[in-house]
């Protein structure tokens, strides 16, 4: 078997550490709401996350020019603005490993969206996959008992679904006019940044404490979750398949649960433990694990 056929160890790190990175950033957008408010923190966080991306493009060589103005901004609003600042909200009233389990319904979403807006008939596989999300959902959820903050349930669906809006424009977008990926991801970041900035002049929010703990919380969200990770997943598409590299990013919010049960003692009932379970299932289905590839 020849190494390009196998997956490389680097690639198999870059998957590790952005599992690790992304899932330790919900304990982290958590613990901030204690140091700011949910707007200015997501604000400061992807304004910055920009900046950084662009000074990537600089030192890459990169065109500056934007993709198509319109379209960037709509991934933007979807993308950063709407899905960072739904969850970012939601955390406010729910515990973080419940909200991460929330936003990673993404990909269901992404399918029936797909379909709306690309023309992407789902097939017998991807409903499979939704009616077994939709029975987890239920499991995680408990509406039967009104658990929990019905208002931070229905913001971090609503996130995963502004994500998957966000997910199918930007492959629109590469379907029509093939831009860089960090040339996009650059544009649309600020463009949300700037959306969530304005969101922040009209919201009244808690003043910004600017202590240690705050300005370790941005650094990581804005550094290390928000580019740096970035660019380790944009390796794991490059280089692994994207039905392995789909059904390990479900790795994010399970160890996202862990963590909040560890550090925010968050501890998961049973019942939200068998609503994992389910939605694991289902993003399997929708992944295709276990489907034959065809030549």
């Amino acid at each position: 078997m020849s190494p390009s056929s196998q997956p490389s160890r680097g690639a198999l790190f870059a998957l590790l550490a952005t599992i690790l990175i992304w899932a330790y950033s919900w304990i982290v957008m958590k613990q901030v709401l204690a140091h700011a408010g949910p707007f200015d923190f997501a604000a400061l966080r992807y304004l910055i996350g920009a900046a950084v991306l662009f000074a990537a493009l600089l030192l890459s060589r990169q065109s500056l020019r934007p993709p198509p103005l319109l379209p960037t901004i709509l991934i933007g609003l979807c993308q950063t603005a709407a899905f960072q600042g739904l969850e970012q909200w939601a955390l406010l009233d729910g515990g973080a490993g419940h909200v991460a389990l929330l936003a990673y319904t993404m990909p269901f979403w992404a399918v029936l969206l797909a379909w709306l807006l690309l023309g992407d008939r789902p097939t017998v596989r991807h409903w499979l996959g939704l009616a077994l999300a939709a029975i987890g959902l239920l499991c995680i959820i408990e509406p039967w008992h009104a658990m929990g903050s019905m208002l931070s349930t229905t913001l971090a669906l609503a996130g995963g679904v502004a994500w998957a809006a966000g997910t199918v424009l930007s492959k629109r977008m590469f379907r029509r006019h093939a831009p860089s990926v960090l040339n996009l991801t650059a544009w649309q970041m600020l463009a949300g940044g700037i959306a969530l900035g304005l969101v922040t002049l009209a919201v009244p929010q808690r003043s910004i404490e600017w202590d240690w703990p705050f300005i370790g919380a941005l650094a990581y969200s804005a550094v290390l979750a928000s580019s740096l990770a970035w660019w380790l997943w944009s390796i794991v598409l490059q280089r692994l398949s994207t039905t392995v590299a789909s059904v390990s990013s479900l790795g994010v919010p399970i160890v996202s649960v862990l963590l909040a049960w560890l550090i925010l003692h968050e501890q998961p009932s049973m019942m939200e433990l068998l609503g994992i379970v389910f939605v694991l299932l289902g993003l399997a289905a929708v992944s295709g694990v276990g489907a034959r590839r065809r030549g």
